[in-house]
């Protein structure tokens, strides 16, 4: 991973959960100047409330990102603590792979994956807006401290910080997990 911060790159993700993950390692993975922004680097791959990956639908969209050299399924074997095929007894077409993973493990594994990843630099930060050019094609962003970064391409995966919103009977707290601040700045672009 590059220490050196540029401030224009071929592809920016924002935001470090699986799907942050996945696009940033697939961008580096084609050579392309890379800079996944999370509000944190220590919660990068953080795994909300069901530390699992898979199930019925989910096991066989990973298995896919799997094929295509994708890191979930790499970080789950380092992390996993059970490993099952659900509806076993039932036919092919309703069964799917489920692992259990231990969420510091997994969290401390995709970060490891990420920073070993060449191209791909991992930046905490907030994004609060985007730059666009008078054409209305996305530039680049702005963080919350002001500075400008700009790139080819921005991927928004954002997940449930963005405008983010925990109910908990009649009172509603925002954040993007418990925790964790939701992000707002963007939110007038959705």
């Amino acid at each position: 991973m590059n220490e050196t911060l540029l401030s224009s790159w071929d592809v920016i993700v924002i935001g470090g959960g699986h799907a942050g993950c996945e696009a940033a390692a697939a961008s580096a993975r084609l050579g392309a100047q890379t800079l996944l922004v999370t509000h944190k680097l220590e919660t990068i791959g953080e795994m909300s409330c069901n530390p699992a990956i898979g199930g019925l639908a989910k096991g066989h969209l990973v298995r896919e990102i799997d094929a295509l050299d994708g890191v979930m399924g790499r970080v789950i074997d380092m992390a996993g603590i059970q490993f099952r095929v659900l509806n076993r007894s039932k036919g092919p077409a309703v069964r799917g792979p489920r692992a259990q993973a231990d969420r510091k493990l997994y969290r401390n594994a995709m970060r490891r994956v990420l920073g070993a990843q060449e191209n791909l630099q991992l930046m905490a930060g907030a994004v609060e807006d985007l730059v666009l050019s008078r054409a209305g094609n996305v530039e680049g962003v702005i963080l919350s401290d002001g500075r400008r970064l700009t790139a080819g391409r921005v991927i928004l995966t954002t997940g449930t910080f963005l405008r983010g919103l925990i109910h908990i009977g009649e009172r509603k707290i925002p954040a993007g997990r418990a925790g964790d601040a939701a992000a707002y700045g963007l939110s007038g672009h959705v």
